[in-house]
């Protein structure tokens, strides 16, 4: 009998209503970049567990390492249960579990992947960012295997093996009259689709590209927002906005918006938790429900939130599939309560080249990275975020050097509806301990920029 079948049947045993737990085995292979070479190698192995207790409808949770310890720290929680609110709105833990086999999820080559081979990739990485303009490349690998088993006391079981990779390179230079830096990333889950040599491209050409950069005068211009800076848009602006829990309690910009025209007719929003290579790609969430794509919005129009059981039951809604307990750098962990995020954020690729935008803007920007992006004020939608490096001035069609730091304020749905052009150079994209996303450029219009 495996630990969890203990777990469980001691939960039985003692008289709880209901018992989930996770068994989570999981290897993270990190090779840290700084001074232009490897600076550091770790290899970790961790196998933990999480614990949802409900009985009399209050919850309860355990998260431990202590495979011996689980049956005592069980009887303890279900002690504290007494003193817990109740959730009269609970209606059960899933039955069973409908799991499906979907591409580019695991990969045998990065489930066994050695220090060296690791070592070799990132070096890889390096050597392609290396230019006599660049002063110093930082940066890191992460390679992530798990595996992972979910039972409760329904009778539902369910094992899944997954595999990550993910790098990201910055390029730094002191030449020129200020610093400024580069940055390049990739991400994937097969070993085949993941290109190291790209990732330190992208960083030299943003940061070459951004030397000796000029004033940017603060006014109202055109952006188009490469999929890097559309990831961290949509990572710390957009996807709150749809999150059902959010969107019920009025906290939402759309909050009155469903079934309205919120944008574009040319954006598509999608949840696809099935597209093959996506870091959030599964086919059952961490609660056991079964996962499907969703449009959040529909050629312009708002149609669906996503959310995990909880905050379904709460307001009488069956869960999407949504249950996240998100790890880190990637993947899953033991978090015995999870939380509704999307899987993959994907906007559907446009009809034009980046080149063509670019060659169709009189006044604007192409902003390759953002920072300290956050929501000023969620429920109006208003946000702020800053590009420093890796901004590049358009005048008339044609770039005409790199700019200096600048600050954009903004509004969320006055930006969706003012989207100008959509490109066709779509990219997997995740910030770091954040959302993954799939995205191409993106050009907006009139957006306030304000010069630092």
């Amino acid at each position: 009998m495996t630990a969890l079948e203990k777990a469980l049947d001691y939960s039985k045993k003692i008289g709880i209503d209901e018992c989930e737990i996770i068994e989570l085995k999981k290897k993270v292979t990190t090779v840290r970049i700084t001074d232009s070479g490897i600076a550091e190698i770790k290899q970790n192995y961790d196998k933990s567990y999480g614990v949802r207790l409900i009985h009399d409808k209050k919850i309860a949770s355990i998260q431990t390492t202590n495979e011996q310890g689980l049956e005592e720290m069980i009887n303890n929680a279900f002690q504290t249960s007494p003193n817990l609110r109740s959730r009269e709105f609970w209606k059960g833990l899933p039955y069973k579990a409908s799991q499906k086999t979907l591409n580019g999820t695991f990969d045998e080559k990065l489930e066994q992947i050695s220090g060296s081979e690791a070592i070799d990739i990132a070096q890889t990485m390096i050597n392609s960012a290396n230019n006599s303009k660049i002063t110093t490349i930082t940066g890191s690998l992460n390679i992530v295997s798990e595996d992972y088993e979910l039972m409760n006391s329904n009778g539902l079981n369910f094992k899944e093996k997954a595999t990550y990779i993910s790098g990201i390179i910055n390029s730094e230079s002191e030449q020129g009259t200020l610093p400024v830096s580069g940055i390049g990333h990739g991400s994937c889950r097969t070993l085949a689709n993941f290109t190291p040599e790209q990732i330190g491209e992208d960083a030299k050409t943003m940061c070459v590209e951004s030397i000796n950069p000029q004033k940017i005068n603060s006014d109202l211009y055109s952006i188009i927002f490469e999929p890097y800076s559309v990831g961290e848009l949509l990572a710390f602006v957009v996807a709150s906005n749809f999150n059902f829990k959010t969107y019920s309690e009025r906290k939402s910009c759309f909050s009155d918006q469903f079934e309205k025209e919120i944008a574009v007719k040319e954006l598509s929003l999608i949840d696809d938790p099935h597209i093959p290579e996506g870091i959030g790609t599964k086919s059952v969430d961490d609660e056991g429900i079964e996962t499907k794509k969703q449009n959040l919005i529909e050629k312009g129009i708002f149609k669906n939130t996503f959310s995990d059981l909880f905050d379904g039951y709460k307001e009488e809604k069956k869960s999407t599939g949504n249950a996240l307990r998100l790890g880190s750098p990637m993947g899953k962990s033991s978090e015995p309560i999870p939380i509704s995020s999307p899987h993959n954020l994907k906007i559907n690729s446009g009809d034009q080249s980046q080149s063509e935008m670019i060659k169709e803007t009189k006044q604007g920007l192409l902003v390759g990275r953002l920072w300290y992006t956050y929501a000023v004020n969620p429920i109006k939608g208003d946000f702020s975020c800053t590009a420093r490096s890796g901004i590049r001035i358009i005048k008339n069609g044609e770039i005409i050097g790199p700019g200096k730091t600048v600050r954009i304020i903004h509004n969320l749905p006055t930006m969706m509806k003012n989207i100008s052009a959509i490109g066709n150079n779509q990219r997997n994209v995740i910030q770091w301990a954040s959302l993954p996303s799939i995205t191409p450029s993106i050009k907006a219009e009139n957006i306030s920029v304000n010069a630092i």
